[in-house]
């Protein structure tokens, strides 16, 4: 009885060592949001700058980098009909980096970013020298929309406004 006992007192004993120990704390660390927004934040920032000098330095290839894997992305500029496509974008910016004597300068402005969309809103100078025998400028608020797909940031909207231009010399004389 008393072997029988002890038995039952070092099994209960090695139970409960095993239900303890299945017990230890197991939980995993506190996600630290505030740092995962600011890698997010940064992330969609870098791929931001990347877009912004792709078109400051006419990178085509570097400019596609930055654009939606599937294909979607929408262009609006002022008196132009509006792109859909990431195929419409990039012909479009084909043709345009043949020229080389323009450049464009942007900063910037402001961006908020979700977890998988965000904007930001970035000021542009466009230059060229020669436009109809006249230097040409036109100073820009270019708002950018991008997705997150497979935890990295893609370019899918582009919308550019004119805040200042020069005027056309019909215009000027009007």
């Amino acid at each position: 009885m008393k072997n029988s006992r002890t038995i039952q007192f070092v099994a209960a004993f090695v139970l409960l060592a095993i239900f303890l120990s299945s017990c230890t704390n197991t939980t995993k660390k506190p996600i630290d949001h505030k740092a995962a927004q600011e890698q997010n934040e940064l992330l969609f920032t870098k791929t931001l700058q990347t877009h912004l000098i792709a078109l400051e330095n006419k990178n085509l290839d570097s400019l596609k980098s930055t654009l939606s894997p599937i294909g979607e992305m929408q262009l609006i500029l002022p008196d132009s009909k509006i792109k859909n496509t990431v195929d419409e974008f990039v012909a479009l910016h084909q043709e345009w980096f043949k020229d080389t004597t323009w450049t464009i300068e942007t900063k910037i402005a402001n961006i908020k970013v979700g977890d998988k969309i965000g904007m930001a809103v970035t000021e542009a100078m466009y230059r060229e020298p020669n436009r109809n025998g006249s230097p040409y400028f036109n100073h820009m608020m270019v708002s950018y929309d991008l997705e997150k797909i497979d935890n990295k940031w893609y370019v899918i909207k582009d919308h550019a406004s004119s805040i200042e231009k020069t005027k056309s010399k019909a215009t000027a004389t009007e």
